[in-house]
């Protein structure tokens, strides 16, 4: 290897560090958000794993709280904040991993703006009779990634 293939891969390599960092840090106030479900995943039943960068929390307290505090018919299975995915056992966030990891580019993307941006999408919906769930442009987008 010569010095400036060294030298090239050297940059690339910092360059994808570089830029991955930033995803990480751009998406950053919505991950925190995603912070607060961690010690849920923790006791009988839960449990946590990293998978592709994304840190995968559930167990009875996720459970209960995606069926019971998430306004949609029958809760969510799952719910993404920034690099966390919340979902309600093992096997569900197995299921709805692509789905998830659509909703984590988007936070990639949309940064901080993104909690506020998803609510004002779920509102645009239902005002114009979509449903706030089923007519959300990023649900939508997570839907067809699937």
């Amino acid at each position: 290897m010569d010095s400036a293939t060294g030298s090239a891969n050297g940059s690339r390599s910092a360059a994808l560090l570089a830029a991955l960092l930033a995803r990480y840090v751009w998406a950053l106030p919505n991950t925190v958000v995603g912070l607060a479900l961690v010690p849920a995943a923790f006791g009988r039943r839960a449990g946590f794993q990293l998978v592709d960068g994304v840190l995968e929390l559930h167990g009875p307290i996720i459970a209960a709280i995606l069926r019971y505090g998430v306004p949609i018919r029958g809760g969510a299975a799952a719910i993404t904040f920034g690099h966390i995915v919340a979902g309600r056992n093992r096997d569900l966030l197995d299921m709805v991993r692509r789905h998830e990891r659509a909703h984590v580019s988007q936070c990639e993307h949309w940064g901080p703006a993104f909690i506020p941006a998803y609510l004002v999408a779920s509102a645009w919906a239902f005002v114009r009779g979509r449903g706030a769930y089923e007519g959300n442009y990023f649900e939508r987008q997570a839907r067809n990634a699937e």
